[in-house]
């Protein structure tokens, strides 16, 4: 892998998947130093340590607001109206992630997240990138370069995954809904001073449950993170989402 390092505007762009930029950044062979002892098997391996609770979510048909105003037909609007409302019916998930980035190149891990605020991808051997959101920062840390680069969150387009009661209703958000037999897709562009690009998450079209999501950065390459054996409602580690502001000390 080349050492080079890529400019800040990329790694922001990569914030709206969060995990996107761990196909290309440099020194990903040596494990990350972290306080935080995370768990040692997968998500779906592991025994519950509580309930685990199952969000009360049932997909409106009828008594949606359908907006006569909106671009948007009344079974799109419909649709986006369920995304949002499986969207607020849990607050912590956890699971395993797959990542292809642009050049074909493949990586996984694990990720957590409680609403509102806080995510965190953590990438199995040999690429052991951490990024972490803690609730009003992100830090995206590489140890073999030993940098931790931070943005505010509220400055990325992370907070649209990570708000506490999301609307994913609005055309002036959602670019563009694509419905397919299995699947539905929604696109967010994103123009900004840190971020410019678009996010496309895509959608089981019976249980509205995330899938995957998409990111294209201003010079169109792609980056694909799709996630399963996805669990909500567990009790998570203590300090899981903690940001250690000299991490290479």
């Amino acid at each position: 892998m080349s050492d080079r390092r890529f400019p800040k505007r990329w790694f922001a762009a990569a914030l709206v998947p969060v995990i996107a930029i761990a196909m290309t950044a440099p020194g990903l062979a040596q494990a990350v130093r972290d306080p935080i002892e995370l768990p040692k098997v997968r998500p779906y391996r592991a025994e519950p340590t509580g309930p685990v609770q199952t969000p009360v979510f049932a997909p409106a048909q009828s008594n949606v607001p359908i907006s006569s105003n909106s671009r948007f037909n009344r079974d799109q609007q419909i649709a986006l109206h369920n995304i949002s409302r499986y969207f607020n019916s849990f607050d912590k998930m956890e699971g395993e992630f797959i990542q292809f980035g642009p050049d074909g190149s493949q990586l996984e891990g694990v990720f957590f997240l409680d609403k509102p605020g806080k995510i965190r991808f953590h990438y199995e051997p040999p690429a052991r990138l951490d990024i972490i959101s803690d609730g009003s920062s992100v830090a995206i840390r590489n140890t073999r370069a030993e940098t931790q680069d931070l943005y505010p969150l509220a400055q990325t387009p992370l907070r649209h995954l990570l708000s506490k009661d999301i609307d994913l209703t609005s055309d002036q958000l959602i670019s563009s809904i694509r419905e397919e037999p299995d699947l539905i897709s929604l696109t967010i562009v994103e123009q900004s001073r840190l971020v410019e690009g678009s996010l496309t998450m895509i959608f089981d079209r019976k249980t509205y449950e995330l899938r995957q999501w998409i990111v294209t950065d201003a010079q169109g390459l792609n980056t694909s993170v799709a996630i399963y054996n996805t669990r909500t409602g567990r009790s998570q580690q203590r300090g899981i989402y903690r940001i250690d502001l000299s991490p290479f000390d």
